[in-house]
């Protein structure tokens, strides 16, 4: 297969690399490294994009932007939760809107999401929680929508056991993945068959 994935240089992106290696064709985009660039916060860069690139048979995404700004809920305001919305809801989404037509029949996405479960609620993340609960909305509402027998699915972990060094304090006791077990999902996703999944790892799954 002919994949693109976006965001190739973080934990993630190294790890599904390394998982996809030998099988699959695989275009790495990024905003400053890749085999091509892309700036996901930037619809137009999107647009550009997907112009420039051949038939695809999987789009990945491992890179959720700038994510969100993380704040006590009494700090926060309107432009604070758009930096989430705008950067990676927004940049997945349209991934999706302007991929779909680039995207060979029975093609897939993978999207990311992360932290979102109940019982994983830390401070300072509204923002991102609520980025995740609609990014998998999203996910589920448009498996029922895509055209052509394409395939979506959404990828969640909670905390990358290589980014515990850096945000493992805001975590505490919370079980941790590392990027070789996210990759297995991203695998699964664009190998297997199944659309509308979300791929959860963290508190209480597995």
């Amino acid at each position: 297969m002919k994949i693109l994935l976006i965001g190739a240089s973080g934990h993630i992106g190294q790890a599904v690399i390394a998982a996809l290696d030998g099988r699959h064709e695989v275009i790495t985009a990024g905003r400053h490294s890749g085999d091509v660039r892309l700036d996901i916060e930037d619809e137009n860069s999107i647009i550009e994009l997907f112009r420039r690139l051949p038939r695809l048979d999987a789009v990945a995404v491992a890179t959720g932007g700038r994510n969100g700004h993380l704040a006590p809920l009494s700090e926060m305001r309107a432009e604070h939760y758009r930096v989430g919305l705008e950067s990676k809801l927004l940049g997945q989404v349209n991934t999706v809107l302007h991929g779909m037509d680039k995207l060979n029949d029975g093609g897939s996405f993978t999207l990311v999401g992360g932290v979102r479960d109940p019982q994983s609620i830390v401070p300072l993340f509204s923002n991102l929680y609520m980025v995740n609960g609609a990014l998998e909305a999203f996910v589920v509402a448009a498996a029922t929508e895509l055209p052509r027998r394409q395939r979506i699915n959404l990828v969640a972990p909670l905390l990358l056991s290589e980014s515990a060094p850096q945000y493992g304090h805001l975590f505490r006791g919370a079980p941790q993945v590392s990027a070789a077990e996210v990759a297995r999902a991203y695998s699964l996703s664009i190998e297997g068959i199944q659309s509308g999944q979300i791929y959860r790892f963290g508190a209480g799954h597995g």
